[in-house]
């Protein structure tokens, strides 16, 4: 027979392990919950001194980002602005993180941008003209598209020939904005050359700082050279376009791709090794032509939304706003994505020595 004080005290060790058990539940659920709020997105997202939601976790990006936003850059403008800032953000940040983990190279430097400059937002008047977030109450001539005698009238002899159709004449018209942007680029590495060379003459570095300087100087010295011969070959290309039309046997579209499969083929490359960046490039390409239609998107959803505005309907207006908010959000990432590739792109040619440059402007330098 049992004993009744041997079943009570089974019962009570029984209880008792249950209640340890629940009360190491209840423990693990805490610590989770805990952990789950010290690394939750609310927890960790940037918040100025207010309590405001930052859009950068670095300050001094947060507040270009918010000079932009007093600026009034056009929407297309500003999303580009905001990507160039993320893809810095993330440079930046992985720099410190190398710095601080003692596993950065004393010959690696800071990463810099130059982005305050191509904005038009250094305090100078910007090389490149700036739309408003106004509908403009005129339209554009033709003969003013890219802000270079010689591309317009390049231009507008390409678009009365006849020759293109009219997605041949978008595809021309990319061809000739990135050539307008090169430009662009190179007018900056000018600017940003100058004001480094006033710096070393009226002796506002130090020693140390000047030999970094010189350093950085011969560099930026050889890219201006590098853009020059760029820009120089982009023309004649567009020039022969225009003139011939474009070949049936392209494998690509956009100028960038076109840029950097010309010089993949340049380079000793297998046909194995051609293939496979072949197939890399139409996966950017596509990154890029999606970003484009975001863009066209973008500003067509701004018009509305600017047209709706005018007619005063605050529940329309409401609708308008979110779906341009959506799509400048998603014009945005997009934009990210195609840089972070472009850049991780271009480094990788550089690290093998492929140029963008053919043979023929090397041997001129």
């Amino acid at each position: 027979m049992y004993c009744p004080a041997s079943i009570s005290y089974s019962i009570v060790c029984l209880l008792f392990k249950k209640m340890k058990l629940l009360c190491l539940v209840v423990a693990l659920c805490f610590g989770v919950g805990v952990m789950a709020g010290k690394y939750s997105r609310d927890v960790n997202e940037p918040k100025s001194s207010d309590g405001q939601k930052l859009e950068f976790r670095i300050a001094k990006l947060d507040q270009v980002w918010n000079k932009a936003n007093r600026m009034q850059l056009s929407p297309v403008r500003q999303s580009e602005l905001h990507s160039d800032l993320k893809i810095q953000e993330k440079d930046e940040l992985q720099w410190k993180k190398l710095k601080v983990e003692g596993w950065m190279k004393t010959e690696r430097k800071r990463p810099s941008s130059d982005v305050t400059l191509m904005y038009g937002m250094d305090g100078k008047r910007d090389t490149r003209s700036m739309e408003s977030n106004h509908l403009k109450d005129h339209d554009i001539k033709d003969g003013d598209t890219f802000e270079d005698p010689r591309l317009d009238k390049l231009w507008n002899k390409a678009k009365t020939s006849g020759k293109f159709s009219s997605e041949e004449m978008m595809s021309l018209k990319r061809e000739f904005q990135h050539h307008k942007d090169k430009t662009h680029e190179y007018n900056i590495l000018m600017d940003t050359i100058s004001r480094t060379e006033e710096e070393i003459h009226k002796n506002e570095i130090s020693a140390l700082e000047g030999d970094t300087k010189e350093h950085v100087l011969h560099q930026k010295h050889s890219d201006l050279k590098q853009k020059m011969s760029d820009l120089n070959q982009g023309f004649e290309r567009l020039r022969k376009i225009s003139r011939e039309g474009f070949s049936t046997d392209s494998e690509f579209r956009e100028p960038r791709v076109i840029e950097l499969w010309e010089a993949a083929k340049r380079a000793n490359l297998s046909d194995n090794e051609l293939d496979s960046l072949k197939e890399e490039l139409r996966h950017f390409e596509t990154k890029v032509e999606k970003h484009s239609h975001y863009q066209e998107q973008l500003e067509l959803s701004h018009q509305k939304l600017q047209h709706v505005e005018s007619l005063g309907d605050k529940e329309h207006i409401k609708r308008n706003q979110e779906k341009y908010n959506t799509i400048a959000e998603k014009t945005r990432e997009m934009g990210y994505k195609m840089k972070k590739h472009m850049q991780d792109l271009s480094t990788r040619f550089l690290a093998r020595g492929w140029n963008t440059t053919s043979s023929e402007d090397q041997q001129l330098k």
